[in-house]
């Protein structure tokens, strides 16, 4: 069964009354009175869903991971959001699946990372990593690598890891160097 039809990335208003599904993690919950949201967050971005029937919602909290499927309209111009890329969208919700529950209290808040002890975060690094602006600096260094390497190759260069060069002892012994007299 497919999770998804689009990552937030693709979402636009060209989509608008279209039905899509879309996957991420539960990044708010805001109840509006009678009107429920959720700011749903995946690689690319943020998407606000929409929601009037509170079932759906039931059992859902921050940090899940969820399907939601429905329909795509465009926000009104008093409501628009210029922080998100999806800012002028959002999604009406018609159903909600559980893909990963979070069944402990997290021990930090993913948003806030940055202020939490460091020995905490590596030891819940599958949590840091779900934190923006981390996972930016990581999409940011991983971009720019490619592009090194990108330019690299068209200047004739070939990528060698080291290992093809000097294997290591597959028993993870220390390597022993025997000096040698070049000429």
């Amino acid at each position: 069964m497919q999770y998804r039809t689009h990552n937030i990335s693709q979402i636009t208003e060209a989509l608008d009354g279209q039905r899509i599904k879309v996957a991420g993690w539960v990044e708010n919950i805001r109840d509006h009175g009678g009107v429920m949201f959720i700011d749903l967050r995946d690689h690319y971005g943020v998407l606000q869903i929409v929601m009037n029937n509170e079932e759906l919602l039931k059992g859902i909290g921050k940090e899940f991971c969820i399907s939601v499927e429905g329909n795509l309209r465009k926000r009104t111009p008093d409501s628009y959001n210029p922080k998100i890329i999806t800012g002028t969208v959002e999604l009406v919700a018609e159903s909600i699946e559980i893909l990963g529950a979070v069944t402990e209290r997290l021990p930090f808040d993913v948003q806030t990372a940055a202020e939490t002890k460091e020995e905490l975060r590596l030891k819940y690094r599958f949590l840091d990593l779900r934190n923006r602006e981390l996972h930016d600096r990581i999409v940011l260094r991983s971009e720019v690598i490619a592009y090194m390497r990108e330019v690299m190759r068209s200047l004739g260069f070939i990528e060698i890891n080291t290992p093809i060069l000097t294997a290591s002892s597959p028993e993870g012994a220390r390597d022993y160097l025997v000096p040698s007299r070049c000429l």
